[in-house]
């Protein structure tokens, strides 16, 4: 069964009749939902359905932002907020298993929501460690401001979402954290030194380089190749990200539409391809931007399909068993209510 090696989006809450050829005939590996796409539960059960429909598997994988927070795509009224990262670091507490535990039970119950919903991976847990005076696209999105502090309560939501059926995702690889550019709108340039981000920026992915999943950074470290963004770099990905991080898992690219890339999006999906990334992510669903990005997209095949497979093999038949009443009075109680809906 062919697949192209992208991840795409849709418009809307429910598949129109050209999303639906359009999908059946070039057959992407996963779908990513927006907030646009959600509106109660059993319209998001019926747009997963759809998805797999249109590509003939019920396997297919199904993304989510939902990290807590400011990016946060289920909501209420039919879903519970979640906090930004950076509140379980700072759970007032002394003990920092405590905040862990908490981190992970968080990351539990969200699987919880996203999995009766058939959705299946979380592009959590963010491994940015913000520096001071960097732009807060990252900002509260970090579990704490230091390698230890990211690196321990990332792996703590890596294995909630795991436990629950749902697989992580960790971004932005190689580290997004002291970029003074919003990678959405301007492309970010870190200008730090080699050791300075092997000590730091790449350190909590290398910690976590067992994980199935992670997500490219649109950005360049000049200390690396200057010439481009990791996304497009072979260098950074071949020195750093399969190098110095040792990540064997399937990498895919941050969304392709922001405007970090240079270059019309054939262009862009063939050039992040030949730098060594396994996998297309495209997010905004407008078809005018969809075709031509098939149009530089490969089949999975080789290493990128061999990544492919191992990382829906993590994928749990059964979550680990949840008593929910007890797990949400527990994560009300951690955080005192403020996070109660």
């Amino acid at each position: 069964m062919t697949r192209h090696a992208a991840i795409l989006g849709c418009l809307g809450p429910v598949l129109t009749d050209e999303e639906k050829t359009f999908f059946r005939d070039v057959r992407p590996w996963g779908f990513v939902l927006f907030r646009r796409n959600i509106e109660t539960p059993d319209q998001v059960r019926a747009l997963t359905a759809a998805l797999r429909e249109a590509v003939d598997d019920e396997t297919a994988p199904i993304l989510i932002d939902q990290e807590g927070g400011r990016v946060q795509r289920l909501g209420p009224p039919h879903w519970r907020k979640y906090p930004p990262g950076r509140a379980y670091g700072t759970l007032a507490t002394n003990d920092p298993l405590v905040r862990r535990e908490i981190t992970r039970l968080g990351a539990r119950l969200m699987a919880h929501d996203l999995r009766a919903l058939g959705i299946t991976v979380d592009c959590v847990p963010v491994l940015d460690v913000p520096a001071p005076g960097a732009h807060d696209i990252i900002g509260d999105r970090a579990y704490g401001e230091t390698v230890a502090e990211v690196a321990t309560l990332g792996r703590a939501a890596a294995e909630g979402l795991i436990a629950g059926g749902v697989l992580p995702v960790i971004k932005h690889m190689p580290g997004h954290g002291r970029s003074m550019a919003d990678s959405h709108e301007n492309l970010p340039v870190v200008e730090a030194s080699r050791a300075e981000l092997e000590a730091v920026d790449f350190e909590p992915f290398r910690i976590l380089s067992d994980m199935p999943m992670a997500m490219s950074a649109h950005v360049v470290y000049t200390a690396v190749d200057p010439g481009g963004p990791a996304t497009t770099s072979r260098k950074v990905i071949r020195d750093v990200i399969r190098g110095a991080i040792g990540f064997d898992g399937l990498l895919m690219t941050d969304d392709l539409s922001m405007k970090a890339l240079q270059g019309d999006f054939e262009t862009r999906a063939c050039a992040a391809l030949a730098a060594g990334c396994d996998m297309i992510l495209h997010c905004n669903g407008r078809m005018d931007e969809m075709k031509p990005v098939i149009a530089g997209t490969k089949v999975l095949a080789g290493k990128a399909k061999r990544r492919a497979d191992a990382a829906l093999a993590r994928l749990a038949k059964s979550p680990e068993p949840l008593d929910l009443a007890d797990a949400i009075a527990r994560f009300d109680a951690a955080f005192e209510g403020r996070f109660a809906t």
